[in-house]
């Protein structure tokens, strides 16, 4: 294959606009904010769910409260009516009395029973109260983070996505001064290579593979015209010539 040495000289141009589109899809894909927002959202999840456990404590414990409170009232209301009929002297029978008494005082450690219960059941919920608005408040405070890093990180996409349309006109208008076969041999060999399909010989090496030409390659390259399309015998890029390349 043949072009003019000015076309070959503009791949690289198109090669050099290539490598800074790479770059950029390599820097959109690992901004460290992808990993932070991860990271966040991981946390954010877990401490949902503990909110979530937290608030169901908080609900299983109030009702278990109100049930509590209702079992108390009734033991009161029963331990009222027996000291009303006490009081009101319409039980006359000795042995009623006598049973009426130790009803009354039955109830009396009953009631005080469930007292206690009802004050361990509200320490529980008020425990639990604690707990879920501690957790509302580190959920409020990782969704803050969450959003603070998405805003930076979709700042830092625009930025990148209006570099990457800038640099895409810019090989296009490039390439279109390139021969079409010639830019159809590099697109195959960027493929092949790693996304570099020319590179410059420069002080008789291969920039692409980094290996330097022997005594034979260089004196074939030195005899080819200038014309001449040369490849690098160790990688087969593309090899364009220039003035440093030490020829």
């Amino acid at each position: 294959m043949n072009a003019e040495p000015a076309d070959q000289i503009r791949l690289l141009d198109v090669q050099a606009l290539d490598l800074r589109l790479t770059q950029l899809a390599h820097r959109r894909r690992n901004l460290p904010e992808h990993a932070e927002i991860e990271g966040l959202n991981a946390d954010l999840s877990q401490v949902r769910d503990l909110l979530v456990a937290a608030r169901t404590e908080e609900s299983d414990t109030a009702r278990e409260q109100t049930k509590a409170e209702q079992d108390v009232d009734q033991v009161r209301k029963r331990a009222a009516r027996d000291q009303q009929r006490l009081d009101s002297g319409a039980v006359t029978s000795p042995k009623d009395l006598e049973n009426l008494q130790r009803e009354i005082a039955s109830l009396s450690r009953r009631q005080s029973d469930l007292e206690d219960v009802v004050l361990e059941i509200m320490e529980r919920r008020e425990s639990a109260q604690e707990r879920a608005a501690e957790l509302a408040r580190r959920t409020d405070s990782v969704q803050a983070r969450i959003d603070d890093a998405v805003g930076r990180r979709d700042a830092a996409l625009a930025e990148i996505d209006a570099e990457a349309a800038a640099v895409t006109k810019e090989r296009q208008v490039v390439a279109a001064s390139v021969p079409a076969d010639l830019i159809k041999l590099y697109d195959k060999l960027r493929e092949q290579q790693g996304g570099v399909g020319a590179a410059r010989l420069y002080q008789r090496r291969c920039e692409g593979c980094r290996l330097e030409l022997n005594i034979t390659e260089l004196n074939e390259i030195r005899q080819a015209p200038a014309d001449a399309v040369v490849r690098c015998e160790n990688c087969r890029r593309i090899l364009v010539r220039t003035p440093e390349s030490g020829l």
